[in-house]
């Protein structure tokens, strides 16, 4: 489908005026993702994590809940109470579970683990599990990633004689009623101080670990070691959970990719080996985020995600090795069940007349493996076709979906408004997921919210995005460039890799590369120079260029490193032959 070229308004003379000591194009790219003030701009890059500056600036007790929720937990430690990390089972819940269990641990607790069945007991805290933790003698419960909309089940903990910390970074119920009535650490919560509000779990169990640690009788090295040490899952959670990398998220990766690189946790290590990662080359977040955490994911999609936090927690290597190997083969399973629903779903498109929105239908008998992936298919179909798109599966309790939009539709408006026909809901303008008991009831929902769609979208030209930083000469692009622009790295949410374009270039030489020629190698010009572009699985793509059209092209800039010579590239993302 051909895309919608967006150029982003250039950045104000007076901001390149009052930042001389940097490129004007990288000014343009800060100003892209709103850092325009002078002193925001040289905190992204002179930022130093463990520095006075960053304790200062993003200080753990600037959480309302904090200094309390410390002295609990502590409390609990000293006297050999039993504490229970109950975390979700996503990536960021079972890194956030791991980062504070194994500081707990050397801290001598009397620490265990939860994360509950994603299928049998979904999302959240239930309280057939908080009975269970209560019997077997827990006296404290600590939610990582999870809670904050599990009000009744954190009363019945109570209840129980549990008392209960929650650690989360969801957004809060808008009925003050619906709060959790305990400790709440959350970095969304507006009455924190806390500067940073878009952590993910990880990274708000972080900031606990942080506030415990200060209060420990251990020397300066010893704590700095004991942080460190965690940054590595902090850095996973955290692009796995697809928050913004600006800001404090970005100083976290950024840090935790070094410890990532160099880490001792023998979990991870195995992990990277079995993804085939362990060849010398850096790690970087688009690794984490297409090829760690996918891997981590699977352990709950396609059966419990126990197996991803017995992998980061355990000390036994033969296990350890085990454990990767079987979320090795879980995530190409994973892919492989996701691929036959996308295909399924695809039978149902009639790609002439797409509808305002793709309601996909898997009528099979109820699986747990097609439950655990609708979502990824939800997005990949939305991508492909650029509409919102709803994929309905079997429950054990009726029908399951989950959806995926694009930014003129606001998808979990479109739910509320159909709320009477469903039974559970939840999620933002550009994802949700529900529940329907009755066949009657999803008949009536699909019929409401596709005329909703159609109503807002059926005169509309839909087609994607491409939302382009800035518009580049050859003349303005070597190595130094370059280099300025990766220094803008770990990409990822809201800091996605920059993307430029250039205008009217000559296409001087073409090559085809790869086993099957599948990849393109273009020799691009304009009157002052060329540079080489590469376009990876478009041979077939752009089979119709010659040598000597004119073309426009979108691409990312990539400095090519070999046999010791570095050169800069362009990677083509879009092309249009003039």
């Amino acid at each position: 489908m051909p895309k919608i070229w967006q150029l982003k308004d250039p950045v104000p003379e007076s901001i390149i005026a009052a930042n001389p000591s940097h490129p004007p194009v990288v000014l343009q790219l800060l100003a892209n993702r709103g850092i325009n003030d002078l002193v925001e701009i040289e905190d992204f890059f002179n930022e130093e994590f463990f520095s006075d500056s960053y304790l200062e600036r993003y200080d753990p007790f600037l959480f309302t809940d904090m200094a309390n929720a410390v002295t609990l937990i502590i409390d609990h430690i000293k006297a050999g109470k039993k504490i229970m990390i109950y975390g979700d089972y996503d990536a960021d819940g079972v890194t956030s579970t791991a980062i504070l269990w194994d500081v707990l641990k050397i801290l001598k607790a009397s620490v265990g683990t939860y994360l509950p069945d994603r299928v049998t007991e979904g999302y959240g805290m239930n309280k057939e599990a908080l009975e269970k933790i209560a019997a077997e003698g827990y006296e404290l419960v600590i939610t990582v990633d999870t809670g904050t909309r599990n009000h009744d089940e954190i009363e019945y903990a109570k209840s129980l004689g549990l008392k209960v910390i929650v650690t989360d970074h969801h957004a809060l119920p808008e009925d003050e009623s619906l709060r959790p009535k305990c400790l709440f650490v959350n970095c969304t919560d507006a009455a924190n101080t806390y500067p940073s509000k878009s952590l993910a779990g990880v990274g708000v169990a972080f900031k606990v670990l942080q506030a415990i640690v200060s209060r420990a009788k251990l020397s300066d090295e010893q704590k700095k070691y004991l942080l460190e040490r965690s940054l590595d899952l902090v850095a996973l959670g955290t692009v796995s959970d697809m928050v913004p990398l600006l800001g404090e998220n970005r100083i976290l990766v950024k840090k935790g990719l070094e410890v990532l690189n160099r880490t001792k946790r023998l979990g991870v290590r195995e992990l990277i080996s079995a993804a085939k990662l362990d060849n010398g080359l850096a790690l970087d977040a688009w690794n984490i985020g297409f090829q760690l955490g996918p891997r981590l994911n699977a352990a709950s999609r396609l059966g419990h995600a126990n197996n991803a936090l017995e992998l980061l927690l355990s000390s036994d290597p033969d296990e350890m090795k085990r454990l990767a190997n079987e979320l090795n083969e879980k995530n190409i399973e994973r892919q492989e069940v996701t691929a036959n629903i996308m295909a399924l779903v695809e039978k149902q498109i009639d790609p002439n007349n797409i509808p305002a929105i793709i309601i996909g239908l898997c009528d099979l008998e109820y699986n747990t493996k097609t439950e655990g992936v609708i979502g990824l298919v939800a997005g990949k179909i939305s991508e492909k076709y650029y509409r919102p798109t709803l994929i309905i599966t079997r429950s054990q309790d009726g029908f399951k979906g989950s959806g995926r939009s694009i930014e003129e539709f606001n998808l979990i408006a479109a739910i509320e408004d159909c709320q009477e026909f469903l039974d559970k809901y939840g999620g933002h303008p550009a994802a949700c997921g529900f529940s329907v008991y009755e066949k009657e009831k999803l008949d009536n929902f699909r019929q409401k919210i596709a005329a909703l769609a159609e109503e807002k979208l059926g005169k509309m030209e839909l087609a994607p995005k491409l939302k382009l930083d800035a518009v580049l000469t050859p003349a303005e692009i070597d190595l130094s460039l370059a280099q300025n622009i990766a220094s803008l790295a770990p990409y990822g949410q809201n800091n996605p890799q920059p993307k430029f374009a250039s205008y009217g270039l000559t296409i001087m030489d073409m090559v085809t590369l790869g086993s099957g020629r599948e990849h393109l190698k273009l020799r691009l010009a304009d009157s002052s120079r060329s540079l080489w572009a590469l376009g990876f699985f478009k041979s077939a793509e752009y089979g119709h260029l010659n040598i000597g059209d004119k073309v426009d092209v979108a691409y990312y800039l990539d400095i090519n490193n070999y046999n010791g010579k570095s050169e800069v590239q362009m990677k083509i993302i879009d092309l249009i032959k003039k």
